[in-house]
């Protein structure tokens, strides 16, 4: 059974779409053993609940330091003995030492095809407001694992959606959330349970991929 903690910071649609997932049979052979939030006002927190999920939060206002933060975070994690670290709409810089803890063992969804849209300030509705400004056709979502980058670590799923010409950050925003990251994250997860994803010289390999419909 593989143990995943979840980290948010917003409203957990994601989560959400784990939680269903493991509900519905979709994602198998998995438990969330802790719902992690930076933020002690997300609603995430509240899905957590009714699904009767342990919640841990820790504010960095609330600490002298980031580096206190940052160890309070890696302890809340480490108490919890997640296999996987899961990033759904978190927004937290990761530490170097939550990193390293957990190596290819964190996973982040994030709303473009990287390594398009991506990097530094690139995060929620901006990612949508770039892609509209530069007159792009396709964007989409990307489920990699993370490492000390931004964005940088070994692709795991990737999925596309057409953009259409009345788009609006938050009309995109809200159709690459369901076409995309609501799929490709479950699955994702999903197969790591199922070990059917490796990490082969900074890529990828995932066990039929090629014969693969999601």
């Amino acid at each position: 059974m593989l143990r995943i903690a979840v980290c948010v910071s917003g409203g957990g649609t994601n989560l959400q779409a784990i939680i269903d997932g493991i509900a519905s049979g979709l994602i198998t052979n998995t438990e969330i053993v802790l719902v992690f939030s930076n933020n002690k006002n997300a609603y995430a927190l509240e899905r957590a609940k009714k699904a009767g999920i342990p919640t841990a939060v820790r504010c960095p206002k609330d600490y002298a330091s980031r580096d206190e933060f940052n160890e309070e975070f890696l302890k809340a994690l480490k108490e919890a003995q997640p296999d996987l670290v899961v990033l759904a709409g978190c927004l937290v810089v990761i530490p170097e030492a939550v990193v390293k803890a957990f190596p290819n063992r964190i996973i982040n969804i994030h709303p473009s095809l990287i390594p398009s849209f991506c990097g530094k300030g690139y995060y929620g509705l901006h990612v949508h407001e770039k892609v509209l400004e530069r007159g792009v056709k396709v964007s989409g979502a990307t489920v990699h694992f993370v490492d000390e980058g931004t964005d940088t670590g070994p692709i795991i799923l990737q999925k596309p959606v057409m953009i259409r010409q009345d788009d609006t950050p938050e009309t995109l925003q809200k159709r690459i959330m369901e076409q995309a990251e609501w799929v490709i994250m479950p699955k994702a997860i999903d197969l790591i349970a199922n070990g059917k994803v490796t990490v082969k010289d900074g890529h990828v390999v995932i066990d039929g991929y090629d014969e693969m419909v999601f």
